[in-house]
């Protein structure tokens, strides 16, 4: 194997070869454990009937936990046996009570059907059973009846289970426990919904004297203790001794060819990909390939199969497939039957497999552009290696973390993994699960110790709006039908909008009103999951968007405005990388004016079309910074052009902090604020309310730059590009970009004391909005200004780069 490793891997190597990092990671023994001298005969005699002659280390670690009534997670590594470890004490709880249930909660279904197969070999008097959508109706009944454990996700127990949950009353009142898969998946704003719909199972349990244990498994991540804590609302035991074995793997990163140095572009990540999954299973190494959207699934499939043809294996294209969403159920399992077989000897999938789902014995694991995280990277590659040394390869794509690891290995090798942020306290987000759980059963003061401090509190504006009703029990829902159906778990907004194919009717997906309005406007070209929609309608009152397929020679972005100011500051300003930082609750409003419509590929600007959207506004938290005049003197060039490059490149990088996406940060860079009335650069949640990713920036603020300033004067090209300093969700469209002096402006600040100091002269917070096109003047000379990104220069200038949610200056 280690052979053909190099076969293919030779082709890389040399002075200006793809190959530009080797490293190898040594194997590490299994640390063994004789089974517990409690644990049932029955079970024992099952699990060394399978093969299993003792425990992991970790695995009994957790037995003993649980067996102390402690709720439980289990954070170790790709395949080290969580799943049996959490799967003992139901094990147990069933062979000593028959009518004992559990609820095992899996965030996709792929890995539920995935369990099922393995639950099921145990026997045991075990009968579980998947409920999602994909449950025949007529078989639903079967499962409350029957199944012990009934495998589900969020969104099912969201809105099919505790909205009726007197039709589960047998379920619940003989619940022991409650297993959370991949609970690192949980965060953000989805995390958040879901640390409030187990709140809810928790309510309703109680209902049925019923009080389950909780055991859960994670990724590696930074917090596991916080975030599960965050998530069940419970004090929840870690266990992360890893005692699993681990073959030895190598990990190499190749790179794309550079086409231009001076603009940045370079050849295709899919390319290289398919050209490494040929010559991989040519070789007879079984390979996983991860994408990052169901196009690029198809299009390295494609490409992988055209070059096997043409070089006369079609025996080995025979054995590729692509595995995605969009696929039926039955296509699904047939992809994973084949894979764990080995029939299939190569498979390029999307995130839908990066989870825990048996994909048999594999050589190689390809990510193609860095997956956002470096716990889904490590998760990625901990698909290789199962039948001996692995291959762990990283392609990366052209945006600025990509970029930054192939230029940095060791920050990525040696990184830890992130933090998984969530905040079910958010009250944008509780609001819609008050209403739920008034449905569910009447709101009283106890209440609080479950949803959450205030609970009571925050329900008080639904009674005022006769949603609520006081009756001696508490406060009731006083409406017909259920409340949980209008609340989306991928949604930090009660408006959301959904978006509907027109010719089929089919739902793609539920977006926030705010992410809407720039991206499925009338004339907008959408994508999802890597097809192209043209927006032809987009109707408020109904929150709905009908989209067509698209397949027209141009693409859409949107010109927004946007306001901004300060509330509150809820820490700072302190000294801290020479700036003077801040943290608190901003108010931010944002309105889409217009979008361009651009040629493809060279994006020529065609014409812009005027639009009439409603502004939003909405309340956040942020951090901002307020660099002094000496440190914009050292970065010279154009003011707003730094700060607003520097802006893009710190929010590029605040995804290695916290496990978010660009969608989830917006970013606002001004030469004048009228609140702090200097040049101010704000960096804020993209959500309403915030999830405690600004928080997470603002409290590692000196490595936040630091990684900033390596992105941005690593970077070849010569005045910006997505490698650096561009972003893909600016709002002003990457207009006033100045690498240079952002370049100095980061650098200076990355060699400034790090640690925060004196606190600097208070910003009075005003209540007027920070207008793009406010008059003032700064210390830099004439100020100027433009409603985004400092179009108009007769002003005072601000630039937005934001995402999510809005901005006006400046904003990402």
């Amino acid at each position: 194997m280690s052979a053909a490793f190099d076969d293919v891997l030779a082709a890389g190597r040399g002075e200006d070869g793809a190959l530009v990092f080797e490293s190898g990671e040594p194997a590490r023994p299994a640390v063994f454990t004789a089974f517990p001298g409690d644990l049932e005969p029955r079970v024992q005699s099952a699990l060394i009937g399978a093969g299993i002659s003792g425990l992991y280390g970790h695995q009994a670690d957790v037995w003993e936990a649980a067996r102390r009534g402690e709720h439980v997670c289990v954070s170790t590594g790709t395949a080290s046996g969580k799943s049996l470890a959490f799967t003992l004490p139901v094990l147990a709880a069933v062979c000593e009570r028959s009518s004992a249930r559990a609820l095992y909660l899996y965030p996709t279904k792929a890995l539920a059907q995935d369990q099922a197969r393995a639950l099921r070999a145990y026997g045991l008097g075990l009968r579980p059973a998947v409920y999602d959508g994909d449950t025949p109706r007529e078989q639903r009944h079967l499962v409350r009846r029957f199944a012990n454990p009934i495998l589900t996700n969020p969104d099912m127990l969201h809105v099919g289970i505790l909205p009726n949950h007197r039709r589960w009353a047998e379920v619940l009142a003989n619940l022991t426990h409650v297993v959370i898969d991949e609970a690192h998946s949980y965060r953000g704003v989805f995390g958040s919904h879901v640390a409030l719909v187990l709140r809810r199972l928790r309510r309703v349990c109680t209902l049925y004297g019923c009080e389950p244990q909780f055991l859960l498994a994670s990724a590696t991540i930074a917090n596991p203790a916080e975030a599960c804590a965050a998530l069940t609302g419970l004090d929840v035991r870690v266990v992360d001794r890893d005692g699993a074995p681990r073959a030895p793997r190598r990990v190499a990163f190749w790179d794309t060819p550079l086409l231009d140095e001076a603009e940045g572009t370079r050849g295709s990540a899919l390319g290289e990909a398919a050209g490494l999954l040929a010559a991989l299973t040519t070789r007879g190494l079984r390979t996983i390939c991860f994408v990052k959207s169901r196009k690029a699934s198809e299009l390295v499939f494609r490409f992988a199969r055209e070059s096997l043809v043409s070089a006369g294996r079609e025996d080995v294209a025979e054995r590729l497939a692509p595995y995605r969403a969009g696929y039926t159920a039955e296509e699904r399992r047939r992809i994973e039957a084949d894979l764990v077989s080995g029939r299939l000897l190569g498979v390029v999938a999307t995130e839908a497999l990066e989870l825990g789902v048996d994909v048999g014995l594999l050589d190689c694991a390809l990510a193609i552009g860095f997956p956002g995280t470096v716990a889904s990277l490590r998760q990625q590659w901990g698909r290789a290696g199962r039948r001996g040394e692995g291959l762990a390869l990283l392609v990366p794509g052209a945006d600025a973390l990509d970029r930054y690891f192939i230029n940095h290995p060791d920050a990525l090798l040696g990184r830890a993994n992130e933090a998984a942020i969530l905040d079910p306290t958010n009250p944008e987000i509780r609001i819609g699960h008050l209403r739920a759980a008034a449905h569910e059963l009447p709101l009283t003061a106890t209440d609080d110790d479950v949803l959450g401090a205030g609970a009571l509190s925050a329900a008080e504006p639904l009674v005022e709006a006769g949603e609520l009703l006081r009756t001696p029990a508490g406060l009731a829902w006083r409406g017909a039908g259920s409340p949980a159906g209008r609340v989306s778990l991928r949604s930090g907004s009660a408006d959301a909008i959904a978006v509907v194919e027109r010719g089929t009717g089919t739902l793609l997906g539920m977006l926030e009103q705010e992410r809407a309005f720039s991206t499925v406007h009338e004339g907008a070209v959408y994508l999802h999951r890597g097809e192209t929609y043209l927006a032809e309608t987009l109707d408020l009152s109904d929150r709905v968007a009908l989209v067509t397929p698209f397949d027209g020679p141009w693409y859409t972005q949107p010109r927004r405005e946007t306001d901004t100011s300060i509330v509150r500051a809820l820490s700072g300003p302190v000294r801290c990388c020479g700036v003077e930082l801040s943290y608190g609750e901003v108010e931010v409003s944002d309105q889409v004016v217009a979008y361009e419509r651009r040629s493809l590929p060279e994006g020529r600007r065609l014409d812009t079309v005027p639009l009439d959207l409603p502004a939003r506004q909405f309340a956040t938290r942020a951090f901002w910074f307020v660099p002094p005049d000496d440190l914009m003197a050292e970065a010279g060039g154009d003011l707003l052009g730094a700060l607003h490059a520097a802006e893009h490149a710190l929010i590029s990088v605040l995804p290695l902090l916290a496990m978010c996406d660009r969608w989830d940060i917006g970013g606002l860079s001004t030469n004048l604020h009228p609140q702090t009335l200097r040049p101010t650069v704000f960096v804020y949640d993209g959500h309403a309310g915030g999830v405690g990713i600004a928080q997470r920036g603002h409290d590692r603020f000196a490595e936040l730059v630091a990684s900033a300033a390596r992105v941005v004067g690593d970077c070849r090209c010569r005045d910006g590009c997505p490698s650096c300093v561009q972003s893909p969700k600016c709002g002003n469209l990457n207009e006033m970009l100045d690498k240079a002096a952002a370049a100095r402006l980061l650098k200076a600040m990355g060699r400034a004391p790090a640690v925060p100091t004196a606190r600097a002269s208070e910003v009075v917070p005003s209540r007027r909005r920070s207008s793009a096109r406010r008059r003032g003047r700064t210390g830099s000379g004439p100020s100027r200004s433009s409603a985004y990104c400092g179009v108009a220069r007769s002003r005072s200038r601000s630039a937005q780069s934001g995402q999510g949610a809005p901005s006006r200056p400046a904003r990402q």
